[in-house]
């Protein structure tokens, strides 16, 4: 009899070492295994052998037929647990699947994959040649390229490269809606070779998908969200994240981790090169190159010749209220660009990084407010099935027709979304042809599954919120409208200026790519802030060099480490008085560390619960995971936030 230390991938499994099983013969490690946790059969993986232990132990109900996880992956999963803190049943579902049932463990055939073609891309410009030469070598580059100048072009030459030479490409995307596009321009080179894979395929699709990459006799391109990240492939040569910017690279449930720097430990283990691509790179990606010398290449042109002008920019003072007498949500120079692009058969792109129909509900006569009972957060109102919804906790609840605390009538629907950006849009513009693109489409609305059909041109106006700002390459597009460009301006956070500067930069990026001439029109309370004028210039350096002052000014990351830990009571009171307790007893261990607050949070009320934080900060990282090991129960933290909010 044979023992082993497993993984198991359950979330019910809240500890930090692995389980003890054994076996009537040898196994691998990396080897997947069923076995019983809790009277329930779970998936789990050999970690490697164990010793006897002095209790008896529970067998091994089966081992798959499959290849084992590669070890490089156990080496990164373990460095996450550490880095990260997480229970080891969590930290192993990034590794297996929830389910891998027999009948799908097909032997994979011995098809000969063809060699990549690059006959069909357009030529390289120099700018790419360039920085193709200055990446001969197995390193961390920061690629920061204007929009429109290529860089999935040198993503695309960078992977040709790596499987040529025997080895994998992983290729992130911050959101799920643009692995269609990528996936196309990959295919188009690597044909057969390319596996996409994410959490919005069907249980089966994506076994299947993580079963190819696991099987996979030779190189393969493996594209994806930051869970991409920990696909089984053999050998990885290159790891890209594309859009390395976007916060959706931070995992929000545990292990909370910063994709780029796990995307860093994997290629350490790998010796795999790492390329961080945007054309607004972080505040912090930016600063810690150049502090370590690591390349950054820059990609100042476009792509694509052209003979077009550049990008008309139009700013709209949404105080000025002459400029809204057709509409009160799109500026009269706005229809006017819409309608001349509609009469080119051109698309339009309307930006609002709002969902829903109306964002507050309230009554004119008592002053009485929508507001969700668990969070104490606005309602948004949701037009198309009349309802009013939360967007922290999912509680929904039918729109009201009267006031609940007073009876009047008069309900009042403020403050635009999306949904009510396509019904102003239909009454606009009634011969165009109008789709909205936001994380409330059903999966057939998604634009992943729409993306063909709207690079067609088969959609005249697209609505969407930041879903629409990154990345996407639309040749019939040629007009953005930004209906208020002030959302995230002034948020109470540090990272609000980057965040907007981002957007900005990124939606206005859409147009103006090459593929023809392009026009912007920006709606903003604040035409003269220095963030906007920057993002409207395309100024990276003057934004760069202003924001890392406050940065370092205020104690801010990159000039820090930050943890964000938050407790939950069911009274205001009970909140604060644990989160002062809780500040007493981390002062009182003597760390190296800065600790600002016990305060509210920016959501005070979460599921009928209050919640109070505190933001600690430390020059050394090993401080703030000495505190998380020390934590008591009922007190959550987030390792490297990426915002306070």
């Amino acid at each position: 009899m044979s023992y082993y230390a497993v993984w198991v991938r359950s979330a019910r499994y809240h500890g930090t070492e692995p389980l003890t099983y054994s076996a009537g013969r040898r196994l691998a490690t990396g080897a997947i295994v069923e076995v019983e946790l809790q009277h329930e059969t779970v998936l789990g993986v050999v970690s490697g052998p164990a010793d006897k232990p002095r209790f008896k132990t529970k067998q091994i109900i089966q081992v798959l037929e499959v290849p084992p996880i590669p070890a490089h992956l156990l080496k990164l999963a373990g460095w996450l647990a550490e880095y990260y803190p997480a229970p080891l049943g969590i930290i192993a579902q990034q590794l297996l699947p929830a389910s891998l049932p027999v009948k799908q463990l097909n032997t994979p055939s011995d098809t000969n994959f063809s060699a990549p073609v690059t006959k069909a891309l357009p030529a390289l410009t120099d700018e790419q040649k360039s920085a193709l030469t200055s990446m001969e070598e197995r390193d961390t580059y920061l690629v920061h390229g204007v929009t429109g100048s290529g860089k999935t072009r040198l993503y695309i030459e960078l992977a040709v490269r790596a499987v040529t030479g025997g080895r994998s490409a992983i290729i992130l995307t911050p959101e799920i809606s643009l692995t269609s596009q990528l996936a196309d321009s990959f295919r188009q080179v690597f044909s057969e070779r390319v596996i996409v894979l994410h959490s919005q395929q069907t249980p089966a699709e994506r076994r299947r998908a993580w079963l190819s990459v696991l099987q996979a006799s030779e190189p393969v391109v493996v594209i994806g969200p930051r869970s991409t990240l920990f696909a089984p492939i053999a050998q990885p040569g290159l790891i890209v994240l594309d859009e390395a910017h976007e916060a959706a690279y931070k995992q929000e449930q545990a292990p909370q981790y910063q994709t780029g720097r796990v995307a860093a430990r994997l290629a350490q283990l790998t010796r795999s090169s790492l390329v961080l691509g945007s054309a607004t790179p972080s505040v912090s990606d930016c600063y810690l190159a150049e502090q370590k010398r690591r390349p950054i290449i820059h990609l100042s042109r476009l792509a694509q010749a052209t003979s077009h002008p550049p990008v008309e920019t139009v700013i709209v003072d949404r105080k000025e209220r002459d400029f809204f007498s057709r509409s009160p949500h799109l500026s009269l120079p706005l229809i006017k660009a819409v309608e001349g692009t509609l009469a080119r058969n051109e698309q339009a792109l309307l930006y609002l990084n709002r969902r829903g129909t109306a964002r507050l509900v309230m009554c004119e006569h008592c002053g009485w407010q929508a507001t969700c009972p668990h969070c104490n957060l606005p309602l948004t109102y949701h037009g198309d099935h009349h309802h009013l919804r939360c967007h922290s906790c999912n509680y929904q609840t039918a729109s009201p027709s009267s006031c609940p605390d007073c009876g009047h009538t008069d309900i009042m629907f403020k403050t635009a979304g999306t949904k009510a950006i396509v019904e102003e849009a239909r009454r606009l513009f009634p011969q165009a042809r109008v789709a909205r693109f936001d994380t409330d489409n059903r999966r057939a609305e998604r634009f992943e599954q729409q993306y063909a059909m709207v690079k067609k041109g088969d959609v005249d106006i697209l609505v969407g919120t930041q879903l629409l700002a990154k990345g996407l390459d639309l040749p019939g597009l040629s007009t953005v409208g930004v209906l208020l460009a002030d959302t995230s301006m002034y948020l109470p956070d540090f990272s609000a200026q980057e965040r907007t500067f981002q957007l900005i930069s990124q939606v206005l990026g859409r147009v103006g790519r090459g593929h023809r001439g392009g026009r912007a029109v920006i709606q903003t309370y604040h035409p003269d802030h220095p963030v906007l004028q920057a993002a409207i210039a395309g100024d990276y350096q003057t934004f760069y060099k202003q924001e890392l002052a406050d940065r370092q000014a205020f104690l801010f990351p990159p000039f820090c480490y930050l943890l964000k830990l938050t407790v939950r009571r069911a009274s205001i009171q009970a909140a604060e008085t644990a989160a002062q307790k809780l500040k007493s007893d981390i002062e009182a261990g003597g760390f190296r560390i800065r600790i600002e607050g016990p305060a509210p949070s920016f959501y005070e009320r979460f599921q009928n619960k209050y919640q109070w934080q505190l933001v600690v900060k430390a020059r050394e990282r090993i401080e703030l995971l000495k505190i998380v090991a020390a934590l008591p129960a009922g007190c959550s933290y987030d390792l490297d936030p990426l915002n306070l909010l």
